[in-house]
């Protein structure tokens, strides 16, 4: 079982509803043992997430507890150390217990780099997991700001969930070309369609690697891929004018730990400029259990070991997303063990 406190990361483009939709969660019972980190510089900020609380106290430096029993706070220094401050603030109990984090990002953030600091940085990768990547899109101008704005593109290619937002605004054959779209530079994403941020926080956190209990792994979900799929070449997928492509390679077996991690590690080093996301599951040989794997640019994140869990035929897989990544070339640095 993974005790770390579970992470998510949201993010979308300028005025794709970000707050909009963080208004309607902090509402919700099921996000009041979490702590949420509000970049300053977003378009409306602390503030505006204040002005729909009945009531709200500042119990640190920048940090407030909302009336729905959330706190929350403005990000001021680098990401890392406001999520080792709240940590170590919790531990002392300056602050209420937090059960997860909710990380709001800029418009124009590069996710590769905030998912970096969850994964690599020491400390926060001890005692915080990435639960999901949630990216809003808006509907009526989703299409334009993929075509024009590589930021987007980005978010959109390492999301596990999608939120079409807006959808009131914009006509159905809008939202189906952007359905389409968003299938082309991630077809393993979750969508899903929503007006003035109203959702259930339930499609949105824990939709990990973990069930809501933390105590079972769901590698199929984690992965996007449905139960029961043939795993094939599945070739390379595109958006036109992107070159951002999913695949998913299966790899031999057995296999043992021991010779692919570096092979994993070289993969990263080779490819990291281009590589947006590696997430994978292995049935390794010299392993009591499978693990998970999960890499962002050069370097590959600590495997996390899925105890108890198993599959009827066990496979070793990997999907990449990237940008212009070589196919041929990763097939066969890792199929070549």
């Amino acid at each position: 079982m993974d005790k770390r406190i579970p992470v998510t990361l949201l993010t979308g483009f300028l005025g794709s509803g970000k707050t909009t939709l963080l208004n309607h969660l902090l509402s919700q019972p099921q996000m009041k043992d979490s702590a949420v980190i509000i970049n300053e510089l977003g378009t409306m900020g602390l503030d505006h997430i204040l002005a729909t609380q009945v009531d709200s106290e500042q119990i640190a430096d920048n940090t407030v507890l909302l009336s729905s029993g959330c706190v929350c706070c403005t990000l001021k220094n680098e990401l890392a150390d406001t999520m080792r401050d709240l940590f170590f603030k919790r531990a002392l109990q300056a602050i209420p217990q937090f059960n997860r984090i909710v990380i709001e990002t800029t418009g124009m953030a590069d996710p590769g780099p905030i998912l970096a600091n969850l994964m690599f940085e020491p400390v926060i990768e001890s005692v915080f997991r990435l639960d999901a990547v949630v990216v809003t899109i808006d509907s009526e101008y989703g299409l334009q700001q993929l075509e024009n704005h590589h930021e987007a593109r980005k978010q959109a290619a390492v999301a596990d969930v999608l939120l079409l937002t807006k959808t009131d605004l914009a006509t159905p054959e809008t939202v189906a070309a952007l359905k389409e779209k968003l299938i082309a530079i991630n077809p393993g994403a979750t969508q899903h369609k929503i007006v003035h941020g109203q959702i259930e926080a339930d499609f949105i956190i824990d939709v990990g690697l973990f069930d809501p209990t933390g105590k079972r792994a769901e590698p199929q979900r984690w992965l996007r891929m449905p139960v029961g799929q043939p795993l094939k070449l599945t070739g390379l997928l595109k958006s036109q004018h992107t070159e951002i492509a999913s695949f998913t390679v299966t790899l031999p077996s057995p296999i043992h730990w021991r010779d692919l991690k570096p092979v994993i590690l070289k993969l990263c080093q080779t490819h990291g400029e281009r590589l947006l996301r590696l997430k994978g599951i292995i049935h390794a040989a010299d392993l009591d259990a499978p693990i998970a794997i999960h890499a962002v640019h050069f370097t590959p994140y600590p495997p996390t070991e899925l105890e108890g869990w198993t599959e009827d035929v066990p496979t070793n897989r990997i999907v990449m997303i990237g940008k212009g990544l070589d196919e041929v070339a990763i097939r066969k640095m890792l199929t070549q063990i």
